[in-house]
């Protein structure tokens, strides 16, 4: 028999970076009282990923729940609350949380409005038919515009889709980091009007709790002690500890298993439990080799419920064996054997990745939906310890039905000052982009839309940053697969390279840095046919970084005693990946990263540019 858990509520929180969603939630679990008065808890708890914090962005999806009183009836009702990311690259987690869940907080920054990541995450959303509780968040912002707000959220909701009821959103005013909200513009108090919002407009599940059991593995930890851990919402019926299961894989087969150990959540810890039923969201520990997707379901009841679809990757890199001088010096793990094992370990909780194994051993073809979604991957192998070596990020091409060539494409939102907007246009127009609307924010920026082919974006991000002098936001989201757009130009400027092997001195710098920027200083070990700068040169130049001057005792004047360099670019991880080129590889280490070029030898190098362009010039 079908009936509601009133005394459940099952919530996904939706936002773009930096809207304030984390903030919100350490105020929602401080309101329902989960930290004792005298705890220390950091801000932001819900980003316990060092990554996370690092980056302030949410990276995996995270569940959290609040036990709080109903107004109208006084028992307690449970509120299972689960974190998005605000990234598009992180789409493969947004598709799981969206199984499990019955509606939507959408948080809106209240002097941006809703933004680029906002609509991915809000599209799945009101695809799957779930409610939306728009909160409009950080009404303390000078520049806040809420009437604005709520305009522009009510033609993203009526763009993407949203039926009639959709559309008439509930809204609630906050501000997350004092804790307040309301249902109009003066805040009250605390987050009270929040809770009562959810608990009216949020359905509860409705299930059939003596029915077989049956439940859809959305997501997968490991735990070392109890081994690897199913999360899910269950779909229907109760489990026991010690109960029997059909786990039915995706390949169609069916093994047994046994619920050996049963979690809920409260606030950010599990509870072990004996039984749980239909409606709730938990944790299903001692499993063996469960994968997310496949369904747990009563053993004389073997139905499985529709797998996850995770949209196809649109990026891919080859990963590989360090094969640079340096190898084995900084690294704990980095034989072809290794870097394997880890990459196909990754596959089973990162639903949206791809790995290929190639004709060689020791290089592996990832692909992912987007640079930072691999970028992520590679910092958190780094921090593991593993040491290996990547390629220049590609784009997947798919043919079309008539066989013509597709390519992804990709929206673009731009914020930048009036004064940048003509570089900026110049910029994506040779990159084949398209525009597709202009307009003057309120606070003197200009907002610009375009649709972007993939391949262009690749590597834009610092240009575009330098172009607008750090001050422009830059946002991305994949759109779709069309036909091939032409050639795209590349990298503008070419590299230094180092001649020899040896240690940066200062005066072999000085040399270098007349010809372009340096990426290094001295005293730095570096080696034949490494990068340490950029030319604006037609063509790569190799330089003797290590050369020292000859001492005598001769000077032709004061100047000559010291010699000083100008300015060294210190790069980031995303930015090295940017800035490689396809005969180029980064060393990835957990102590450095190395810009390389594929062939080291100067002479071989050289030999084999010509070849090219004699190959290129008979065509």
């Amino acid at each position: 028999m079908i009936t509601e858990r009133q005394n459940i509520r099952n919530v996904a929180i939706i936002a773009h970076v930096d809207h304030g969603k984390t903030t919100l939630v350490d105020g929602l679990l401080r309101q329902a009282k989960v930290f004792r008065e005298n705890q220390q808890v950091s801000n932001r708890v819900m980003d316990s990923n060092d990554l996370e914090r690092e980056r302030g962005i949410t990276i995996l999806s995270k569940n959290t729940a609040i036990t709080i009183p109903d107004p109208k009836t006084g028992e307690l009702v449970k509120i299972n609350i689960v974190d998005t990311p605000g990234h598009a690259d992180f789409g493969g987690e947004v598709e799981r949380v969206m199984n499990m869940v019955d509606g939507a907080l959408l948080l809106v920054d209240a002097a941006e409005g809703p933004m680029a990541q906002t609509r991915f995450v809000l599209k799945k959303a009101l695809a799957m038919g779930h409610k939306v509780i728009v909160v409009i968040n950080k009404m303390d912002r000078k520049d806040a515009d809420p009437d604005a707000t709520l305009n522009k959220t009510f033609d993203l909701f009526v763009e993407l889709g949203a039926t009639d009821e959709q559309a008439d959103f509930p809204v609630v005013y906050a501000n997350g980091i004092e804790g307040r909200a309301g249902l109009t513009k003066d805040l009250g108090p605390n987050l009270q009007p929040l809770f009562d919002t959810i608990l009216e407009n949020i359905n509860p599940p409705k299930v059939d709790p003596d029915a077989p059991f049956q439940m859809l593995v959305a997501n997968i930890a490991y735990d070392d002690y109890r081994g690897l851990s199913a999360i899910g919402r269950i779909n229907r019926g109760r489990v026991h500890v010690g109960d029997a299961l059909a786990r039915m894989k995706l390949d169609g087969t069916v093994t047994t298993e046994h619920a050996r150990y049963l979690y809920t959540y409260n606030g950010l810890n599990k509870v072990e439990t004996e039984e749980v039923e239909a409606g709730d969201i938990i944790v299903m520990a001692g499993l063996e080799g469960v994968a997310i997707g496949e369904t747990l379901a009563d053993p004389e009841h073997q139905e499985a419920l529709p797998a996850i679809y995770v949209e196809e990757p649109t990026v891919k890199m080859t990963f590989g064996v360090n094969t640079s001088p340096f190898a084995g010096n900084e690294g704990k793990w980095g034989t072809s054997r290794k870097i394997r094992q880890r990459l196909y370990d990754e596959l089973r909780n990162n639903v949206a990745l791809r790995v290929e194994d190639t004709d060689t051993a020791e290089n592996f073809v990832v692909s992912g939906r987007g640079e930072l979604h691999l970028a992520i991957l590679i910092e958190t192998m780094r921090r593991e310890g593993y040491e290996f070596q990547v390629s220049r990020p590609e784009v997947i091409f798919l043919s079309g039905a008539n066989g013509e060539i597709l390519e992804p494409y990709e929206e673009v939102d731009i914020d930048t000052s009036p004064d940048t907007v003509g570089t900026v246009v110049e910029m994506l127009g040779s990159r084949k982009g398209r525009m597709q609307n202009m307009v003057d924010n309120n606070d003197g920026s200009t907002h610009l839309s375009y649709v972007v082919p993939t391949r262009g974006l690749l590597g834009f991000r610092y240009q575009f940053l330098t172009a607008t002098h750090g001050m422009g936001v830059l946002n991305t989201n994949f759109l779709e697969y069309a036909p091939y757009a032409g050639t795209i130009p590349g990298r503008l400027t070419n590299s230094i390279v180092a001649w020899e092997n040896g240690t940066t001195s200062t005066y072999g710098l000085k040399n270098a840095e007349e010809r372009g920027m340096l990426f290094l200083g001295p005293g730095v070990e570096v080696y034949e046919g490494m990068v340490v700068g950029e030319s604006l040169r037609e063509s790569d130049l190799a330089v003797n970084v290590c050369k020292k001057k000859h001492l005598t005792n001769m000077r032709q004047s004061n100047k000559d005693i010291e010699i000083r360099l100008n300015g060294i670019r210190q790069m980031s991880l995303d930015e090295a990946i940017e800035f490689l080129d396809d005969d180029e590889l980064l060393e990835i280490t957990p102590q450095n990263f190395r810009i390389r070029k594929k062939i080291l030898d100067t002479e071989e190098r050289g030999k084999n540019e010509h070849k090219i362009k004699v190959q290129a010039n008979e065509k």
